[in-house]
């Protein structure tokens, strides 16, 4: 049962998003970096929008690094809680000056202020290519709704769930897809369920979730 239902997800996933990716925009590492904790609770449309400037204005560490906390705001201040991201930018790019670079170190990364376990995951999978699942919103109500989790487990369950149901070498492809799957398909409220091929195994549609 686990076999074939993650078989009809997979083709699913790839039919809709064959060619899934990280929709932030970035040239650089601390970029992307930056971008994903910029991310928390807003969209990563509106995140481009407030970089696009920024990133091009300020190319390298060092010129970030010159701006005070009150000049990134003015930058950032059209997302939520641009008063906290904004220290936040301010220190990570600080920190990262310091090397000069987005190292493959998980607890480096995770002691960055802003930076948690999600931010973490999304960037060593785009940068380097290390298998991860990271849980935002849209992957923790789709997972919920095509049966992989259940109501009660969070988020660090939800990712140990994840990891066990998919194999390795599908993580990082699997989960850029269903970011997407929950961003346009699978949304929070008035899901395109006439659309899509997992209603038989869907809970959402099953009155379940």
């Amino acid at each position: 049962m686990i076999m074939n239902n993650r078989t009809l997800i997979i083709n699913e996933l790839n039919r809709l998003f064959e060619d899934a990716r990280c929709e932030l925009n970035y040239n650089k590492d601390y970029e992307l970096l930056l971008s994903v904790m910029l991310s928390a609770q807003t969209t990563d449309k509106s995140v481009n929008l407030v970089t696009k400037d920024l990133y091009s204005k300020y190319d390298t560490l060092e010129k970030l690094d010159s701006l005070s906390v009150d000049e990134i705001s003015n930058y950032i201040r059209r997302i939520g809680f641009f008063n906290t991201k904004s220290k936040n930018f301010k220190n990570i790019v600080s920190e990262i000056k310091k090397i000069g670079y987005v190292p493959n170190d998980r607890n480096y990364l995770e002691s960055l202020p802003g930076v948690g376990r999600k931010t973490t995951s999304v960037v060593l999978s785009q940068l380097y290519n290390e298998p991860n699942f990271a849980v935002d919103t849209h992957v923790f109500r789709v997972s919920k709704r095509l049966g992989i989790t259940t109501k009660n487990d969070d988020l660090l369950k939800t990712e140990k769930k994840l990891k066990k149901f998919f194999n390795k070498d599908e993580w990082n492809r699997v989960n850029s897809q269903l970011v997407l799957f929950g961003r346009y398909n699978c949304t929070s409220k008035s899901p395109k369920c006439n659309e899509c091929n997992l209603k038989s195994i869907c809970k959402y549609k099953k009155g379940i979730n």
